[in-house]
């Protein structure tokens, strides 16, 4: 029986593209995902979220998607896609209006919030969210819904996510030369957060670190709803440079020895212990001890975490995020990497890998690398069964449930 109301979420990341294939689940209320199939294509042709070489980007688009379909036994047409980087940038906006009416209509909450979203974005940048904090009737703050409320003047605390709009657009060209189209582009910590998140997390207050292989993306929440964003451009690739150029080895054997010997704190590591090291005919046989590449590891990672720590202190959430931090992407799967989190941050620390709402083929998702793409889909699962669209007209349908989903963050 072919699967109804598929999904897909297609992850460009620097060292490798991954895809998603579900059928979305559930109803509004609860909407889940079964996973069909999975796919990843080594390299990607983006850089820190940018295409940098529009055929490598397509080829792996199409690689991962061509071992995600084989393995779910379905072609999908449409993909939602992720994006992150530098040049995502996020603002607050305030929206005013007088209520026309004796209670708040849907009409008054679409003329505030437009009212927020008409703000000079900057050059070459383009809306990508917009996510509600709060609203204010008559001055009275702290609502999350106004309407039918009775009032004179409504106010929206409006956060808007832009970013470059020819990132948007060489994102969608390389999807469209793959054969596919793009149904949505979606900020990837918002993503991660709906596969790796418990709603407790997000109201009691915490920090998603999306560790990738280009950029550290960092999501602050708190009451429910995105509350900051930031973006580092040291990550998991500057750790593989570090040894490169500590060890002495090549790039490729520099990844190899982090994923498998990688620790990223050093107290961990037996100090006798010793790692046999690739080498060229002129090198000879080399070894070193474990806790060379350790330290190496250990000092780059705790630099980027304390980079974040000063980030979350002046935006003003040093102390209120009892929930504490949770790690995400390719650098949180070494070992070590939650001790570190847990000194440096001076609070919680888990690691956050896709087990929420999903079903079906979990074992091959269940790793925090893939946060993002199955987030995707299940940012892609609550679109579907919150309107009932079928593919055809889902661009049509998207707009009105598009505020729906905003109450969800």
């Amino acid at each position: 029986m072919k699967p109804q109301g598929l999904v897909a979420g297609l992850d460009l990341g620097t060292t490798k593209t991954c895809a998603v294939i579900a059928e979305a689940r559930g109803d509004h209320r609860l909407p889940s995902i079964r996973v069909l199939g999975v796919g990843t294509a080594k390299g990607s042709g983006v850089r820190r979220g940018l295409v940098r070489d529009l055929e490598e980007t397509t080829r792996s688009i199409t690689q991962a998607l061509s071992d995600a379909e084989r393995m779910a036994g379905v072609k999908v047409p449409l993909l939602y896609c992720g994006i992150a980087g530098e040049h995502v940038a996020a603002r607050s906006s305030v929206g005013l209006g007088a209520i026309t009416g004796q209670e708040i209509s849907k009409d008054d909450l679409k003329r505030v919030d437009d009212s927020a979203r008409a703000v000079n974005l900057g050059t070459d940048q383009e809306l990508l969210h917009d996510i509600p904090q709060e609203y204010k009737v008559d001055s009275q703050g702290g609502i999350s819904d106004p309407l039918g409320m009775t009032g004179l003047r409504l106010e929206v605390d409006m956060y808007l996510v832009s970013v470059q709009s020819t990132a948007i657009q060489n994102l969608r060209k390389s999807v469209e030369r793959a054969g596919y189209r793009v149904a949505e582009v979606v900020l990837e910590s918002l993503a991660a957060s709906l596969a790796v998140l418990a709603e407790e997390e997000k109201e009691l207050g915490c920090v998603l670190v999306e560790m990738g292989g280009g950029s550290t993306n960092v999501a602050v929440f708190r009451d429910g709803k995105i509350r900051f964003l930031w973006s580092c451009p040291f990550a998991s690739g500057r750790v593989t440079s570090d040894i490169v150029q500590g060890l002495q080895v090549t790039q490729a054997d520099a990844e190899r020895l982090k994923e498998k010997y990688g620790v990223a704190y050093e107290p961990l590591v037996n100090p006798q212990e010793e790692l046999e090291l690739p080498s060229t005919p002129g090198q000879g046989a080399r070894t070193v001890k474990r806790e060379m590449l350790a330290h190496i590891i250990h000092q780059r990672v705790d630099e980027i975490f304390h980079l974040v720590s000063q980030q979350i202190e002046g935006a003003g959430f040093a102390g209120r995020l009892p929930a504490g931090v949770v790690l995400t992407g390719g650098g949180a799967h070494m070992q070590g990497v939650v001790d570190l989190a847990r000194e440096v941050f001076a609070m919680p620390a888990r690691v956050g890998e896709p087990t929420r709402g999903i079903s079906g083929l979990v074992d091959s998702v269940q790793a925090p690398r893939y946060a993002v793409p199955v987030g995707l889909a299940l940012y892609g699962a609550r679109l579907r069964v919150g309107s009932g669209a079928e593919w055809d007209g889902m661009d049509r349908l998207l707009a009105p449930v598009k505020r729906w989903l905003q109450d969800f963050f």
